[in-house]
């Protein structure tokens, strides 16, 4: 049965795991968001409840 042998299957997911982690990964952290989140308080907005006709 050729598909439990790992061997080639083992190396190209080890290669593949360690080529993202190692150099894509910090690549992508590196970048800076272009909307940070801001400091600013929530304020929730003041609502009135509905009046349903049927109560």
């Amino acid at each position: 049965m050729p598909q439990l042998n790992p061997h080639p299957w083992f190396f190209i997911m080890l290669t593949s795991w360690l080529t993202f982690s190692l150099v894509i990964q910090p690549k992508l952290l590196s970048f800076v968001t272009v909307n940070p989140p801001s400091n600013k308080p929530t304020t929730t907005p003041n609502t009135t409840p509905w009046t349903w006709p049927w109560t």
